[in-house]
């Protein structure tokens, strides 16, 4: 795996093209999981049903659409992830972008509603250990 690392600077000229790609993913994982909601409960409702039952073809139909939601992320992940970026959580609307401060990597990190680039953590810390930037540690 190629790792690109990124300055503060250049995470935060990348956000224009990463923010609506990661909003569309954040859109389509509701979506999927609401999906997944639903099949769940007519997989209750169906157990021992007929094959001929009208819910057995929707949940039939729910099954397709849940595959072509889980397609469409993965391809939406992977473009994000081509620019360099680590998609994190789809739940939060999360990505890192690998940089160096010092003498070790580190992430800087980024979620949807943020305005820019201003935290970073560790590769082994997570979101939760996210510290705000001090620009000079990392120039």
């Amino acid at each position: 795996m190629k790792i690109t690392l990124f300055s503060v600077d250049e995470a935060n000229r990348a956000l224009p093209a990463v923010r609506p790609a990661l909003e569309l993913l954040v859109k389509t994982k509701r979506e999927h999981d609401r999906v997944l909601r639903q099949i769940d409960a007519l997989t209750l409702a169906l157990s021992g049903a007929s094959p001929n039952n009208p819910d057995t073809r929707a949940r039939r139909d729910l099954i397709e659409r849940r595959r072509h939601l889980a397609e469409k992320i993965q391809r939406g992940v992977e473009t994000i992830q081509a620019r360099g970026c680590v998609v994190k959580d789809l739940e939060r609307g999360l990505i890192d972008f690998y940089s160096v401060a010092g003498d070790r990597l580190i992430y800087l990190c980024w979620q949807l509603g943020e305005s820019e680039v201003s935290h970073w953590h560790t590769l082994e810390g997570g979101f939760s250990s996210r510290q705000p930037l001090n620009r000079t540690e990392l120039e």
